[in-house]
């Protein structure tokens, strides 16, 4: 800049703008923005400050423009993305590292300067004829230490209307801060326009500076690669946590009812396609968050905050005897934004698998739509993208935790980690401790693939976590966070697995898809060691007579003594196989992983061996 930061703010921006950004007390923030509004070149900047009018002033040039649409319902809004602008770009996502850096082989990486340049050149004027949005949100509560202040820049009133339902606003928390506010940064630019979405996408990136804390996507408007603070930010809150004693996680956060009034808090963390989130929305629980929280120690415990205050959910298959609270929120009056769906004449919103007659005509993603219309390669183009989305806020849900804001966080009563397993692990167990826990059901987790999705169904995919794809550390230091991270607990919180796909021999599921319920009534039991248990090779199995009366008082319906044996029977075979898959991955695909790894998983394997020499392949749970 030949110019000074301060010179180009007054230069480019308009009085009452350039008002709302000076009370910001922060000479980095202002440096910040005055260098992109100078190479990005917009026509006009808009800073919002939160106040009602600065929101509303979005959401109405978010219509005025043309990217999103008013529907038939009150609130309800739907956003179209380019035909092949629909997913996370994974091969153009990656870290800016300098040479001296290696994160290791799961994490793509291209050298920081050479990024910079090129990332730079992309961005220079790309918002001529642009308004640029400078928005200021919370990742986690405000006011609080779980607290991360962002500024996103974007020329996407979209982006900045759903950023605005799924983050905290942080204009104030910025005032507050002041000069001592460590800021996540984001820039991001729709890029060239035609049709209105992003005609370049073949320069589509996604590029991420650890060092400065900083993102920069350009030439996409799909919301997982612009919409910052969500997987982008997780990455570097992940770096950040690993250097300050905390955990950025993958997780969900719920409260869990128990006897009397009493409500126990869980994280929990599934890859796709696993029912993370429809264990989140159960009936009778209450939601604190679906995607993403921060874990932090005080006084010996473990808190946790969810990170947003809204959902950027996929749409496909929701419906109204499965997920009744989410059908009846999208389909009630209030602020939604759909994205990739099918819009009748009525204004009225089509998705996949929605228990409702496909409509032979509408507009999606590809235009005007047709049943059997076919893009230029051929391929049948869907009613909706199997990637639609909607964003809300949990406020529209009714059964929204009261905790939701609290910039305390909850106390975590246990960790659950959860995975598509058809054959190896029982619905729920325990893990002896902390350290177990980690390796054997966070470190060691695994989730097989759908035909519906990959075309190759049952290939194991290693996800420790649930974290893979947005780890910014190395996968050895991650455990050893978590390990380290355990060791500061005065009293752990229990971890446990679940599965809700473990089939027989004849390839039927032995779980009913609503008997997730039962599992996590009977985890808030042991949080409080209220539940007896039985101790097995792999871990502590539930007693059947209490999940008998579990089963009677919850679900109103008998649990036969023979689905228990069949669905706890312990797999010798295939959990010999997994822990054998786990450490040759571990040896073969993970510098400097933390030997105890190695020991536990031995531990788990000599014990599995020594019960089979006592009892065979197929243990059921009375044997123990």
């Amino acid at each position: 800049m030949t110019k000074g930061p301060m010179n180009i703010l007054r230069d480019r921006l308009g009085r009452e703008d350039y008002r709302k950004l000076i009370r910001i007390d922060n000479p980095q923030l202002h440096q910040f923005v005055a260098r992109y509004v100078e190479l990005c070149n917009p026509d006009e900047v808009f800073v919002c400050s939160d106040s009602p009018e600065d929101i509303q002033y979005i959401r109405e040039e978010a219509i005025r423009t043309g990217e999103e649409k008013k529907l038939a319902v009150e609130g309800h809004t739907v956003h179209f993305d380019g035909y092949y602008d629909q997913a996370r770009d994974k091969e153009n996502t990656r870290f800016l590292l300098p040479p001296s850096i290696d994160l290791g082989p799961h994490i793509k990486a291209t050298d920081k300067e050479k990024g910079l340049r090129e990332i730079h050149t992309i961005l220079k004027n790309i918002m001529r004829g642009h308004r640029l949005y400078v928005c200021f949100f919370c990742l986690g509560p405000v006011n609080s230490e779980f607290t991360i202040p962002a500024v996103q820049l974007t020329d996407s009133a979209y982006v900045a209307h759903s950023e605005g339902l799924l983050y905290r606003p942080g204009y104030e928390e910025f005032r507050r801060l002041g000069n001592s506010a460590r800021f996540f940064r984001f820039v991001h630019s729709q890029g060239e326009l035609q049709g209105g979405v992003s005609k370049n996408v073949k320069q589509r990136r996604i590029y991420i500076d650890l060092e400065n804390e900083a993102v920069y996507t350009a030439n996409s408007q799909y919301g997982g690669n612009t919409i910052g603070l969500k997987k982008l930010a997780l990455r570097l809150a992940i770096n950040r946590a690993s250097k300050e004693g905390w955990l950025a996680e993958h997780m969900f956060l719920m409260g869990v009812h128990g006897p009397g009034d009493r409500v126990t808090y869980f994280t929990g963390a599934f890859p796709s396609l696993c029912g993370k989130t429809s264990t989140a929305m159960l009936q009778n629980e209450t939601i604190v968050g679906d995607d993403i929280a921060y874990l932090r120690i005080r006084d010996g415990e473990v808190r946790a905050v969810n990170v947003e205050k809204g959902i950027f959910g996929i749409i496909q298959g929701v419906n109204s005897q499965d997920d009744p609270i989410l059908w009846k929120a999208l389909h009630s009056p209030g602020e939604i934004i759909f994205s990739n769906v099918l819009v009748t004449e009525k204004g009225e919103v089509y998705w996949i698998d929605k228990n409702a007659e496909t409509p032979s005509k509408g507009v999606n993603h590809s235009g005007q739509w047709f049943l059997g219309k076919r893009d230029a390669e051929g391929n049948l183009i869907p009613p909706s993208h199997p990637n639609a989305r909607f964003t809300l806020e949990l406020k529209l849900l009714r059964n929204v935790d009261s905790e939701l804001d609290n910039p305390e966080g909850v106390v975590v009563g246990g960790i659950v980690y959860g995975g598509r397993d058809s054959d190896t692990w029982v619905p729920v167990e325990e893990s002896f401790d902390w350290v177990h826990g980690v390796i054997t059901k966070g470190a060691s987790l695994e989730s097989e693939t759908t035909a519906a999705t990959l075309g190759k169904e049952g290939v194991r995919k290693f996800n420790p976590m649930s974290n893979l794809d947005f780890l910014s550390i190395p996968v050895s230091r991650y455990i050893q966070d978590y390990l380290k991270f355990g060791d500061a607990l005065s009293n752990p919180p229990p971890i446990f697995s679940v599965n809700y796909f473990l089939r027989d021999s004849k390839g039927n599921f032995l779980n009913d898809k609503n008997d997730k319920i039962i599992w996590l009534k009977w985890m808030e039991l042991r949080s409080h060691r209220e539940a007896k248990v039985i101790e097995t090779p792999t871990g502590f199995i539930p007693k059947y007579q209490d999940l008998r009366v579990l089963f009677k008082n919850v679900l109103a319906k008998d649990y036969p003594e023979e689905a228990y044996l069949r669905q706890f029977t312990l797999r010798v075979p295939e959990n010999l196989a997994a822990v054998e898959r786990i450490i040759n991955i571990y040896r073969e695909k993970v510098p400097d992983t933390p030997q105890i790894l190695f020991q536990i998983l031995e531990e788990q394997r000599n014990r599995l061996n020594k019960a089979r020499e006592r009892y065979g392949d197929y243990i059921p749970p009375n044997r123990f």
